[in-house]
């Protein structure tokens, strides 16, 4: 099996967030998630289900390719 490099997510949520004037707590509500789930995203801790990737990108006006980016390690 050939080796498969490590990848991470890494996002501009905290970014985005903060130009809207959104705390953890609004922007959680508005996409229906926790606050603690916005927090792990904001430090990669974790990564959004997809439909949780598109509500940030509706609610952000802009591509998710803006928000999130795959890269290899």
């Amino acid at each position: 099996m050939p080796n498969t490099p490590k990848r991470t997510i890494l996002n501009q949520v905290k970014l985005y967030r903060v130009k809207l004037n959104f705390t953890q707590e609004a922007l959680a509500r508005a996409v229906g998630v926790s606050r603690q789930a916005i927090n792990a995203i904001e430090t990669g801790k974790f990564s959004p289900s997809l439909e949780t990737a598109f509500l940030l990108s509706k609610l952000f006006g802009v591509a998710i390719e803006e928000i999130f980016e795959l890269v290899d390690e």
